[in-house]
This record gives C-alpha cells, structure tokens and sequence, in this order.
C-alpha cells in the first residue's frame, strides 16, 4: 500500500518548461520539449496561417517554425535575434515554438492547477493556470496548438473516406459503450468526433482521470471500454487504470490509452496492466483497436 501511495503521489507531479511571451509566464510538459535554440533564422514559405513563419534545418532535417506570440496574439519587445527556439515534439513530428525567453524547469503538483478560471476565447488555447510566484502560469494546450498551426497533421488525421469506409465496415452501433477522458477540449471533442464518423453511436466524454474514476466507481456507470489520455494532472490515465483494476467491477474492463506520450516508466506500467496504446495523432489505429475490442467483446458475448 505504501509503494502504491508514493505512486499515485508521483504520478499527481509534473515537470513544465517555462517560457515568457510578453509580459505573460506559459510553460509545456518538459517531456515534450527536446532542446532549446538560439535564433538562427529561417526561411519563409508560402502558407495560410500567420503564425507558421518558415522552416530552418536542424541537424539535416527541415524544423517547421511556429510564432506563439503571432498565434496567441501578444505583443513582444524581444527583437527576434534574441528569439529562443523550443524544439517540441508531437509523436514523430517535431516543431519549433518561437518563444522571448526560457526560463527554467519546475515541479508543478497537481493541487497547484486551477481550471475554474478558465473564460473567454483568449484562454481556448490553455489548459490550466499554474499558481505559482504570485504570478499565473498558462499551461498550453501544445496539442490543439500543433494541430491548428501544421495543417499537415490535421488533414492527416480526419480523411472522410477513411472514416466512412471504417463506418461501412462496422456499421451503426449504439450497443457499445465508450467512455473518453481527456483534459485537451479540442482532443477529446476530435477522438468523439472520429468515433462516431466511424459508426459508434455511445460515447461519453469527460475531462480528466478524476471524472472518469467518479463515474466508474463512485456512481457505479458501465462502460465497455475506456480511451484515456495519459498525461492528465489531477489523475493520469496510467494511475486511473491501476485504480480500476483494483475494483472487482471494472477489473477486466478494456482500456485503450490514446496519447503521445512515450516515457519509459509510464508505458512500462501501462503494458504491466495489459493496456492497449496508441500513438496520438493517428486516430486510424485508435479506430481499428476499438473495433478488434468491439468484436472480441461480441464475441464474449456470444453474438
């Protein structure tokens, strides 16, 4: 129990980048940035969205660059000569954010995140604000942000045809019930949205660990399957899965987690309790996992 405890107290602890833009503090998941950069320049290319400003190269291979302060629509005095480079990454897609300054590293707590105060169309781009130094630290929807400004990723991942053909395959299913958790709006409506273009018709989304826990448990819901996201604050999808296999009712119960994150020590636990992974973006792999689930679950059932 003890060796559980301290588990469950880690996995409530994150490390964030931090990062000025403006006057204003934002921070990422350290796990999602791989270096930071000195400008070096860049060279344009023609495109529809403003804040995607060129590309460079990095170590021979081509480095899209994103303006955040263009794309969040702040006002910065930093010339950009002294512009830093965050090298982020998303799966096996790597970008540059164009940021004013780096700051430092922290350990953020679950309890130090507020999502209460999050109004207005100015925020539709953070998750949670981080209460720290007196100050608010606007932790990024990196995702959402990565899908709006590389249209690349977006096309790749809602192609009608491949989504009607899945729906063809499997037609209109309203016996299967998904519960979705994920703390990124934008996500969980996209993994709802692929879901039902692919013929299931049951889908309840929530937004984070602790909501999918309430539901399951202490309201006693049933779900066939379970599509969590990993990195979740308050109760990652990891710790979510340990939770419930610990409870009789939801012991057996299939769960795919559908993230891109890809640390050693989570995933480890994750194939420890026989879960399912899928890479974010590719919503094609996460349909065809739901599907073999779907089967084998009617084939469980003997129909």
């Amino acid at each position: 129990m003890e060796e559980k405890r301290n588990v469950e107290a880690a996995s409530r602890k994150w490390e964030v980048v931090v990062f000025t833009l403006g006057v204003d503090a934002f921070a990422i998941n350290v796990n999602k940035t791989r270096e930071i950069l000195r400008w070096t320049g860049c060279r344009p290319i023609p495109t529809k969205t403003p804040a995607f400003i060129g590309i460079t190269t990095l170590r021979d291979a081509l480095l899209p660059l994103i303006d955040l302060r263009i794309f969040l629509g702040i006002h910065s005095p930093v010339p950009m000569n002294q512009t830093k480079v965050m090298v982020v990454e998303f799966n096996d897609i790597k970008l540059g954010f164009l940021v004013d300054g780096v700051e430092r590293i922290r350990q953020v707590n679950a309890e130090d995140l507020d999502s209460s105060k999050m109004r207005g169309v100015s925020l539709k781009w953070v998750l949670y604000i981080i209460k720290r130094d007196e100050r608010n630290i606007l932790l990024l929807d990196y995702e959402a942000i990565i899908q709006e400004t590389a249209p690349a990723v977006a096309e790749h991942m809602f192609d009608k045809d491949k989504l009607s053909a899945f729906h063809k395959q499997l037609g209109h299913v309203e016996d299967f019930h998904i519960l979705v958790a994920d703390d990124s709006p934008l996500l969980r409506q996209q993994t709802c949205d692929v879901l039902a273009q692919s013929g299931f018709a049951s889908i309840y989304p929530v937004k984070d660990g602790v909501e999918a826990r309430k539901l399951l448990l202490d309201q006693g819901e049933n779900f066939d399957l379970l599509i969590s996201d990993i990195e979740m604050p308050l109760l990652d999808g990891v710790s979510l899965v340990e939770t419930l296999r610990d409870d009789s009712r939801t012991a057996n119960m299939p769960v795919i987690l559908f993230s891109s994150i890809m640390v050693k020590d989570l995933l480890d636990r994750a194939e420890a309790l026989n879960i399912v992974h899928v890479l974010k973006p590719d919503v094609y792999k996460l349909v065809e996992s739901v599907m073999k689930i779907y089967y084998d679950v009617k084939k469980t059932r003997g129909y």
